[in-house]
């Protein structure tokens, strides 16, 4: 059985790059249009993670296209959207990566998390292992992100009480533990879905703006257009600005 990583570390620019190519090729007009748009004053790098179906994928469609299906399909490697925002009067553009929860697409995904300004860290309420699971996926943060990287920690699927194994308390307990912000959300009734994207992006601007309150020459180029990710350098393949 060959146990060779799926792409190596070096492949990683070239995979990032196919995969910009057919999402950009297969969008709607409107989308393209956003993801090409380069009049913004910040960009952030944000990834969802967790187990194989926690329902990231949801998530990221329900707040980016407000759109929810019921079909599981499996992440193959990762995925991303493009979304602009408005906050503290500045014109934030998110590059959301939706990643697969699986062991085998680890290789792929963790390359992702340098330079990530913020993380949503998954689980399923219903689901007592993708709990069990977090403080894994912390480890993976801290390996392999940098530190001023913010994290929430979402339970997801919060609309089926009636299956529900992971208490309330129980994931605000962790959370405290951990050092981060704690929501219960539901891709499918849309709950706490905007809210916690929004809240995402106000500590990673409230960490941004102490920083340059400590070292004011991190701005001293301007601010409009500053791109706030560290993504794989490489040779520019496609025009694809993602």
């Amino acid at each position: 059985m060959n146990t060779e990583p799926l792409l190596s570390s070096a492949s990683v620019v070239e995979f990032e790059n196919v995969i910009c190519y057919f999402q950009m090729a297969g969008a709607d007009p409107k989308w393209q249009k956003d993801a090409a748009d380069q009049n913004f004053d910040y960009m952030f790098k944000l990834l969802i993670i967790g187990n194989s179906s926690v329902g990231k994928t949801s998530f990221l469609f329900r707040y980016a296209d407000d759109s929810f299906t019921s079909a599981f399909v499996s992440t193959v490697g990762i995925d991303f959207k493009v979304k602009t925002v408005f906050r503290h009067d500045k014109r934030v553009k998110l590059q959301i990566w939706d990643t697969a929860g699986q062991e085998r697409y680890r290789t792929i995904t963790t390359a992702y998390y340098r330079g990530a300004m913020g993380f949503i860290l998954m689980y399923d309420i219903t689901n007592e292992e993708s709990f069990n699971s977090v403080q894994d996926w912390v480890t993976q943060i801290k390996t392999y992100s940098w530190d001023n990287a913010q994290v929430i920690l979402v339970g997801n699927k919060c609309d089926m009480e009636d299956d529900r194994v992971v208490s309330y308390e129980r994931g605000k307990m962790l959370a405290e533990q951990l050092g981060v912000e704690f929501f219960e959300t539901s891709a499918k009734e849309n709950i706490n879905v905007k809210a916690v994207f929004e809240r995402l992006v106000d500590i990673i601007c409230d960490k941004m703006s102490d920083s340059l309150d400590t070292d004011p020459t991190l701005m001293s180029g301007g601010a409009k257009g500053q791109r706030l990710t560290d993504a794989p350098q490489g040779p520019q393949a496609t025009n694809c600005n993602c």
